[in-house]
């Protein structure tokens, strides 16, 4: 059957591989699991529920949720009425709820658990066209979801009817970014967009019907939500996890072949395994430090009779237990979202766990170009070749334009915006800074708009020097600044795990975060990581001076973003006193 609607996946799944666990989450403390039979029917189901309640083609329904199964069921429901799906980052604030409820003009609202419930509460004050809140948690005094399915009665006629209308190139989600400034632009995307970038990075990923995947990188963000569909093109059972709490456990747990990550993940699950090498003495340190130093030499086609003779051992020895903390299974895990170290590009791929890089926005579905590990396909420090059906050019300064059936329909209710970045021949302004190799990798250098220039008027491109920077078992979080200032400096917040390690060794009192901090034998030692980067920078971009914060960023003290990236304006306006002490 041909695939021209999101809602057709599921359906093509049924038709020629169809799973006992489709989807797959934790419900009311045990695993429950939906065939791809039951997930359709029910879908269905919830779809003639929402037309009981005066949903048509064209409203807009909204949804705030964790990973878990009854997202992918309303989501399934909305898209079979010809309805719009508006997700929402769990972790906004009310304010933001409210802001995207009015501007979207969503009439109907599913809510994951009583936390978000209240502040679904909250925003409704300021939205009269809300009619209804749902729960997918039983929360008393709030209509749970299943109250909605069997209530279509007689419907499925008119539900066929709305289902024929529905075009490849009509409005599917609006998606409203997260930012890191100003209000989220609520970004249009089709069908027709998801779905070709869904057949176009099909090839690139390893997976097939069977297989298992974990999901748990937010589905309100394309990135995840396009692999989902992806999967179930696929016939990859897909299991959900909600939360990061015992992410470990829980991919041990489910045994993926594939999963998707963020750099800032990878780094802290990079960092357990060698904290837990730190503590290993006499000759399991030696082969685990021995190993780690030929993964950080590691070459995709090989560097050799020798080196890959050590490095079939240290899989044996010592990588075979990185993989078996994440399930044992894993044939690929998928990097996007952020710019990942090449450093852990390197190991991750040396230990047997192909590690992929890939690059794209919300505006193109999300997926421009990714790397893969088959073909000669990767290159380490590249976020790999653009997909088959995307076109990608530099611009005289630099920039990265891509055009393609991925990019959006436009910026909802907001004209102006979508002609900054859109041209009339379609191509799009992304705003990052990179090159094209003579062989066709994609290498990004910089955002456009985080670039900086010093008073000196020498361009910066902060985010590479904070890769670097991240790259020291010292740093565990990095900004660099020095925008219309004399020189460079950097914001850093050690790894405080490593560092109690690091005082225990040397004997340094380890009191406290706030007190070491302002160690001068601390300072002067990552002031000495700084140095080492120092040397490969430009004079114009070398990091003149530092200071440490006592605390991690996060998304809850507002420094980062719900995709981890890092809220800049944010973080400099809430450590004013410690950038005017760096330059005073």
């Amino acid at each position: 059957m041909q695939i021209d609607r999101l809602f057709d996946i599921v359906d093509y799944q049924l038709a020629n591989f169809p799973q006992k666990a489709c989807v797959e989450s934790y419900e009311d403390g045990a695993m429950r699991s939906y065939s791809t039979k039951e997930y359709i029917e029910t879908a269905e189901s919830l779809a003639l529920g929402l037309m009981s309640i005066g949903v048509v083609p064209g409203d807009k329904v909204a949804l705030v949720s964790g990973n878990r199964s009854e997202w992918a069921i309303v989501d399934q429901a909305i898209l079979r009425i010809g309805a719009i799906s508006v997700p929402i980052y769990p972790t906004s604030s009310a304010e933001d709820y409210a802001y995207v409820l009015e501007h979207s003009a969503s009439t109907v609202f599913f809510v994951s658990n009583a936390d978000l419930l209240a502040k679904a509460i909250e925003a409704k004050k300021t939205c009269p066209q809300l009619r209804n809140i749902y729960t997918f948690d039983k929360v008393p005094g709030t209509p749970h979801w299943k109250e909605l399915l069997g209530k279509g009665g007689d419907g499925k006629p008119q539900l066929d009817q709305y289902k024929a209308k529905v075009d490849r190139m009509a409005l599917a989600t609006i998606i409203y970014t997260s930012g890191t400034t100003g209000r989220p632009k609520g970004v249009m995307l089709s069908h027709n967009n998801i779905l070709s970038n869904v057949e176009a990075s099909t090839p690139r990923l390893p997976v097939e019907a069977g297989c298992r995947a974990i999901s748990f990188l937010p589905l309100c963000h394309i990135y995840e939500r396009m692999l989902m569909y992806l999967y179930q093109r696929a016939g990859t059972q897909v299991r959900f996890q909600e939360t990061l709490d015992d992410l470990g456990a829980r991919i041990r747990e489910a045994e993926p072949e594939v999963f998707t990550a963020v750099p800032r993940l990878l780094e802290k699950i990079y960092d357990s395994i060698l904290a837990k090498g730190e503590m290993l003495t006499g000759i399991k340190r030696k082969l685990f430090f021995w190993s780690l130093d030929l993964g950080e030499r590691y070459e995709p086609n090989g560097n050799g009779f020798w080196f890959d003779l050590q490095l079939k051992v240290a899989r044996k020895l010592i990588f075979s237990k990185w993989k078996a903390a994440l399930g044992g299974k894993v044939k690929v895990v998928a990097s996007g979202s952020a710019a990942l170290q090449p450093r852990l590009a390197r190991i991750f791929n040396a230990a047997g766990i192909p590690l992929m890089e890939g690059y794209g926005l919300t505006e193109t579905s999300p997926v421009v170009s990714v790397n893969d590990a088959r073909n000669n396909g990767l290159r380490f420090g590249s976020v790999g070749k653009p997909l088959d059906n995307v076109q990608v050019k530099i611009a005289a300064d630099g920039e990265i334009l891509v055009k393609g059936p991925n990019v959006m329909m436009g910026y909802y209710r907001q004209p102006e915006m979508t002609a900054e970045v859109l041209t009339p021949d379609g191509w799009f302004h992304t705003g990052d800074i990179g090159e094209i190799s003579s062989d066709g990798f994609l290498k990004i250098t910089d955002r456009k708009k985080e670039m900086f220039k010093t008073s000196g008027g020498k361009y910066v491109a902060p985010q590479l020097i904070e890769n670097m920077l991240k790259a020291s078992r010292f740093i565990e979080q990095a900004m660099v600044i020095g925008e219309n200032r004399k020189f460079p400096a950097a914001l850093i917040v050690p790894s405080f795990a490593f560092l109690k390690d690091y005082c225990a060794l040397k004997n340094i009192p380890f009191t406290g975060q706030e007190q070491v901090i302002k160690d001068p034998v601390i300072v002067a030692r990552i002031t000495a990581e700084v140095d080492k980067v120092n040397v490969t920078l430009g004079h114009w971009e070398q990091v003149k001076k530092i200071a440490l914060m006592p605390k991690e960023w996060g998304i809850d003290t507002g420094e980062m973003t719900p995709k981890l990236s890092l809220r800049r304006k944010h973080i400099l306006a809430k450590y004013n006193d410690q950038v005017e002490g760096i330059y005073s």
